[in-house]
């Protein structure tokens, strides 16, 4: 392996050294988006094996806390990698992270469920997950340092947005195997044990990455300034303790925070949207999410490229006014179109709750210790359980709760002085009466795969992921522009990760924890449409435009 100092960026065509370095980092870190994600398509069946002493709601909202888990301790990964960047060099750096990342997600694979060791399994998955957060906090930067320092002055737009692509390919490149696997082992093999071998198969990415990185040379602008002794001797205190850390604090509310909600709304919570709230079949869902993907991933190399032409900013900015206007109507039409017959029955029968409000608690039991026995959280569980949504219209005072649906009127019962089983009896007994009454009003158990149009579920999520491409194709550029070389790995990492790590990461938790909260299952997107327009109007007001900076300074 060479260890000569590559020559500097130099304009011109893309040489076979930059199409080696792009393809290398790119490739790398496909296989850690695809080693994270995972997690994330996968976390029914990881709420169901490692949080199985929670109830049905709380499982999988605490499954989606365990996924956002590993995005909280981002922004530390950054810290810590950063300065390590910063300090001893982008290539060995951003190599350490890919092993430690893959190792985490091998060993999520073969790790015991709560079945079997009780309260450890969870334990153990969460720290598996954060030590995945914390390489990833690391992964990134490093990768998109290391290439725009390779990139030639006018391009570093279109080269760094194939850094951009890699996680949507290891999202689609997860989605593919889960499909592989659940189609191979079938449904009953898959649900029991066959989720685990997407986990396990990642050792062999890992091996794969390790030995494309080990053929890299240094950043040449690391190199050089490594050789003239400019290096940084205390990296977090020049980029967060000086006129950088305004400048980092601007980055993360003007760019990244809003271009996290707008990234994790269009591929992981449309996912979501799709399975838990449509009752889409998964398998159904996965593919259609995976060709929504494969059709709009160039636009991240597109706006990448627009970004050297027209600026950055303008890119950003536009796909973040664009996912505030447009996210209602289109999850709107996701319903319409992927499950028309739930949709008929929402508007000829809704579901409307009567209930004493102050007695009527929020669906989310965090330790699996509450029971949910008042008569109003007795109906709210079995409506969100059936992903139906509803409305609650205040009662007196001491009201036993009832749903209404259509014209017929199910009572609740208050379970608080029942024992176990007669509280048992009674639920059930209730259970199947809210069925019946939603199966005669037309309500569907699930999607009907006939009844999808699925040209029009693919161009609407395809459209979800062009306003992906927009705000994250340009973003690299972005952030490698705004900071000096020598503390550039530090400075763009923690906005980067606290906005996507944070912003992001906790995206699905909260805008589930919000319709489990309203009955309203829209509700949750007023979440990243604040975040968007937060983001439109710092960004637009007070970043600069950085296309044409001198990044050899």
């Amino acid at each position: 392996m060479s260890s000569t100092t590559a020559a500097l960026p130099a304009s011109g065509a893309m040489t076979r050294e930059h199409k080696k370095v792009i393809f290398a980092s790119s490739l790398g870190t496909v296989f850690e988006w695809y080693d994270f994600y995972l997690y994330g398509s996968l976390a029914v069946h990881i709420g169901k094996h490692f949080f199985s002493g929670l109830n049905d709601t709380s499982q999988f909202i605490f499954a989606l806390l365990a996924f956002a888990a590993g995005f909280a301790v981002r922004p530390f990964g950054a810290l810590f990698f950063g300065r390590l960047g910063d300090m001893i060099g982008r290539k060995y750096t951003f190599l350490v992270t890919i092993v430690i990342m893959g190792l985490s997600t091998f060993l999520v694979g073969i790790l015991p469920g709560y079945a079997t060791i009780g309260i450890l399994a969870p334990i153990i998955l969460i720290t598996l997950r954060l030590l995945q957060g914390l390489a990833l906090g690391g992964e990134y930067g490093g990768a998109a340092t290391y290439v725009a320092e390779h990139a030639p002055h006018g391009k570093r737009g279109l080269y760094t947005s194939f850094i951009q692509t890699t996680a949507t390919l290891g999202l689609f490149m997860s989605l593919l195997v889960i499909w592989l696997c659940r189609n191979y082992l079938g449904k009953d093999v898959f649900e029991a044990w066959g989720w685990r071998v997407p986990f396990i198969v990642s050792v062999v990415l890992l091996g794969v990455s390790v030995w494309i990185r080990l053929q890299l040379n240094e950043s040449p602008l690391f190199q050089q300034m490594k050789a003239e002794g400019k290096t940084s001797k205390a990296p977090l205190t020049e980029s967060f303790l000086s006129k950088n850390g305004k400048i980092a604090l601007l980055a993360l509310l003007g760019a990244t925070a809003g271009q996290a909600v707008v990234w994790y709304t269009g591929q992981f919570y449309a996912l979501f949207f799709m399975t838990k709230t449509l009752s889409v079949d998964p398998n159904t869902a996965d593919i259609l999410i995976a060709i929504s993907l494969a059709l709009a991933t160039g636009g991240f190399i597109l706006f990448g490229w627009l970004s050297d032409k027209i600026g950055r900013k303008k890119i950003v900015m536009a796909g973040c006014l664009l996912a505030a206007l447009t996210y209602f109507p289109v999850f709107k039409a996701l319903m319409h179109n992927a499950n028309p017959a739930l949709e008929a029955a929402v508007a000829t029968s809704p579901a409307k709750v009567l209930a004493d409000r102050d007695r009527c608690a929020l669906q989310f039991d965090p330790v699996g210790k509450k029971t949910f026995k008042q008569s109003c959280d007795i109906i709210a569980s079995g409506l969100a359980k059936k992903g139906i949504p509803y409305t609650i219209e205040s009662a007196p005072a001491g009201t036993v709760a009832s749903v209404t649906i259509g014209s017929t009127t199910v009572q609740s019962f208050e379970g608080e002085a029942l024992d176990k089983d007669a509280f048992k009896a009674k639920a059930d007994e209730f259970t199947k009466q809210l069925g019946d009454t939603l199966t005669a009003a037309g309500y569907p158990a699930k999607a009907d795969d006939a009844q999808i149009n699925k040209p029009m579920v693919i161009a609407l999520l395809a459209y979800l992921v062009m306003l992906v491409t927009m705000v994250y194709g340009p973003i690299a550029a972005w952030l490698v522009e705004l900071f000096p070389t020598r503390i550039r790995y530090t400075s763009m990492s923690l906005p980067y990760h606290i906005g996507n790590g944070w912003f992001g990461g906790f995206l699905p938790f909260i805008a589930f924890t919000i319709v489990a909260a309203t009955g309203n299952i829209y509700s949750g997107l007023w979440y990243p449409i604040g975040v968007a327009l937060m983001t439109l109007v710092i960004g637009s007001l007070f970043l600069r435009e950085t296309k044409d900076v001198d990044i050899t300074q």
